[in-house]
């Protein structure tokens, strides 16, 4: 039986609008592990990952919807609104079944596998967020294995130097906690920000 990535990936999305809820207007400003930005801008990106991959799933190829979104006014209540909106988008009868152009990878994806991109990106998203905020993030150990499972997949080495890489070099973690197994995989150091 294949994984039901749509289930999980609504578990972490859910993880992520629980964090983001709590997010004041000062935490903006914040750093993240995440690259160079700060809370303001990981939402931007994952605001506008929610709704490209939303509109993949309708088989939608728009460049223009893969652009960093402003968020406005509200930038949380604009996040938990992509969220809701990609969480409406991959509940839909047979999105698994469908082809997912995704403009930022430069092809189409069968949904299953799509959405565990999305999957991780959301996971590890979670924990950056839950890191900005200084508290942590706790999923099921189920979703963690599958979560580790998709991170294997991620090519390590030169597609990691590349400039806009998804995912930074890999670091050497040996600690027990799966968690921090995956993000120091894609490349986050669990120890963060010390």
């Amino acid at each position: 039986m294949p994984t039901d990535y749509v289930s999980l990936d609504a578990d972490a999305v859910r993880a992520s609008i629980d964090l983001v809820a709590r997010a004041t207007s000062d935490d903006l400003s914040k750093p993240t592990p995440c690259r160079a930005w700060t809370l303001y801008g990981l939402l931007a990106h994952m605001a506008t990952q929610h709704y490209g991959f939303a509109a993949a799933s309708r088989g939608e190829d728009n460049a223009a919807i893969w652009k960093l979104r402003d968020l406005g006014d509200d930038p949380v209540k604009a996040y938990i609104t992509s969220a809701e909106h990609v969480l409406a988008a991959f509940a839909e009868d047979g999105v698994t079944e469908r082809q997912f152009p995704l403009h930022e990878f430069g092809a189409s994806f069968p949904g299953h596998q799509a959405i565990s991109f999305h999957f991780i990106d959301y996971v590890v998203h979670s924990w950056d967020v839950a890191k900005a905020l200084g508290t942590t993030v706790t999923f099921a150990p189920d979703l963690l294995e599958a979560a580790h499972t998709v991170a294997q997949i991620v090519p390590t080495g030169e597609p990691r130097l590349t400039p806009g890489a998804a995912f930074a070099p890999d670091i050497t973690w040996s600690g027990d906690d799966r968690l921090d197994q995956i993000v120091a995989h894609l490349g986050r150091s669990p120890h963060w920000p010390a």
